[in-house]
């Protein structure tokens, strides 16, 4: 029997939830670009005399800590605590120690790179993750991607390196002869830093996605289990700290507490997207947040714009029509 399927116009409730879908997709990843883009500027609003004033373990652990208990109020609100009333099988947790000891390495390698870098060329150079990921998520997951959609990559690439060191004016001729004030730089050490934090953030995405979406679990049971490994492994990283200069809290101001909420409500995004989306969705996230580092930079920061800045938004949303069409 041959099925014909029904080819018709969509109904109206059809459409709308198509609608509201859309909408949601949409302001969740709006809100990932303004957490990821604001990052680095607050981290440099931070710093006194040049130097990050707060222990960065602790304020990572304050960060898994924060994902960790949102994570266990979703679970109370959605019902889903009778999940956990027997002991799980380790095999079934175990896979999540992997992400949250990759994750922690990245998230206080970020800290610790600012001091060797200025925000926008992390900004840039953090970019070469597109490559990183974009090759794990072909090998790993076996996700073979066309030609138009590899280009799209390469572009957003570009798109960030073309926007950093060509539409930021950092040191414009006012600045020529004066030695404060932001300006471009890098370090040696701080670019083996960058290569490393881009080819573990690759891994760690590609490997949470594959966890996340190979286990038939609510999200929030696999985002508990992500965080109570985030927050042991942290909370054995703040210890090793403890015979150091600056305590637990010391260094915190209202900047470092929006840096925390920032950071805990993006993983607890971000998983939503590796779990019902793509990495790659993550890459076009990371690539568009460049532009709100820039705007952020200009505004905080007082770094000056060219007329070319629309040059890479268009390059980025070219990427986006390349790899979605």
């Amino acid at each position: 029997m041959i099925v014909i399927e029904n080819v018709g116009p969509r109904s109206p409730a059809t459409t709308k939830r198509r609608w509201a879908n859309k909408i949601k997709w949409g302001f969740l990843l709006g809100l990932m670009v303004l957490i990821y883009g604001s990052h680095a500027p607050l981290i440099t609003l931070t710093k006194v005399d040049g130097q990050v004033p707060f222990n960065a373990s602790s304020c990572v652990l304050m960060i898994e800590l924060a994902k960790l208990l949102i994570s266990l109020l979703s679970l109370a609100l959605t019902g889903s605590t009778s999940t956990l009333k027997s002991p799980p099988y380790l095999l079934l947790v175990a896979p999540y120690a992997v992400p949250a000891v990759l994750y922690t390495f990245n998230n206080n390698l970020v800290v610790v790179m600012q001091a060797y870098m200025d925000p926008s060329s992390f900004q840039m150079l953090s970019n070469l993750k597109i490559a990183s990921t974009a090759l794990l998520y072909s090998v790993c997951l076996g996700k073979r991607l066309r030609s138009a959609q590899w280009a799209a990559l390469g572009l957003l690439m570009a798109a960030g390196g073309f926007h950093s060191y060509s539409t930021l004016d950092l040191q414009g001729p006012q600045r020529a002869d004066v030695d404060e004030g932001p300006r471009l730089h890098i370090t040696a050490w701080g670019l083996f830093l960058v290569l490393v934090y881009c080819g573990v953030s690759g891994l760690a995405a590609v490997y949470t996605e594959r966890v996340l979406k190979s286990q038939k679990l609510p999200l929030s049971v696999q985002n508990l289990y992500l965080y109570v490994f985030g927050v042991a492994i942290n909370g054995l990283s703040s210890l090793s700290t403890i015979g150091s200069d600056k305590r637990f809290l010391e260094g915190y101001s209202w900047v470092v507490w929006v840096i925390i909420t920032g950071q805990a409500a993006n993983g607890l995004l971000m998983s939503v997207v590796l779990k019902h989306g793509s990495g790659i969705t993550r890459l076009f996230v990371i690539s568009s947040s460049i532009l709100v580092n820039a705007l952020l930079s200009w505004a905080i920061l007082g770094l000056q714009l060219t007329p070319l800045f629309p040059l890479p938004c268009a390059m980025i949303g070219l990427a986006a029509y390349l790899y979605y069409r």
